[in-house]
């Protein structure tokens, strides 16, 4: 197969991709969007970084974007992946596109892990993780997906524990870094 009938093949998947998301985003406007799981999904937008805002150290809030970015990056990489091999799935989303749910990727996720950074610095990050991994895998992802949000399909709650664990110890390790200097 040279490259013209490569670019070709692939630009036929592209297509298939774009009519299913045409689909998608007539459902969502029909039967989500401004309805009560669309304003709960605004709410879960906005209010983390509010109450962020409200509570933070003043004096570290570049060192805590920086982690939150860090758990934006790979949270959202995370659910793309898992989205995209059938491991689980959205319902309520705030807007039918990639990255597959917002309000947890870019706003509960971050914002859970950096107020949980600056929340008495000198417990233990180890348990600190332990305690972001049990309540995102086992009360919010089971929260989302009593109330439809998140429907697991060849995925269970515990697997998520570890990774939810290596997210906060390196967001934690980004925090900490003393390297910065002025330009």
């Amino acid at each position: 197969m040279n490259n013209k009938e490569k670019a070709e093949k692939v630009g036929k998947y592209y297509e298939q991709i774009k009519e299913t998301h045409d689909h998608l985003l007539n459902f969502w406007f029909d039967h989500i969007f401004l309805r009560w799981e669309w304003w709960l999904s605004l709410v879960l937008a906005i209010g983390p970084w509010l109450i962020f805002w409200k509570f933070r150290n003043k004096e570290s809030t570049a060192r805590l974007m920086l982690s939150a970015c860090f758990v934006i990056i790979i949270s959202s990489w995370f659910d793309f992946i898992g989205v995209v091999r059938g491991l689980w799935y959205y319902s309520g989303k705030l807007i039918p596109t990639i990255p597959a749910y917002i309000p947890w990727d870019f706003c509960c996720l971050p914002v859970f892990v950096i107020m949980l950074i600056q929340y008495k610095p000198s417990i233990s990050p180890i348990i600190k993780a332990i305690i972001f991994g049990g309540c995102s895998a086992f009360v919010a992802e089971p929260i989302f997906s009593a109330i439809h949000f998140y429907e697991l399909v060849h995925w269970k709650y515990y697997y998520s524990f570890p990774i939810y664990i290596m997210v906060y110890l390196i967001a934690h390790w980004i925090s900490k870094r003393t390297t910065f200097k002025p330009l």
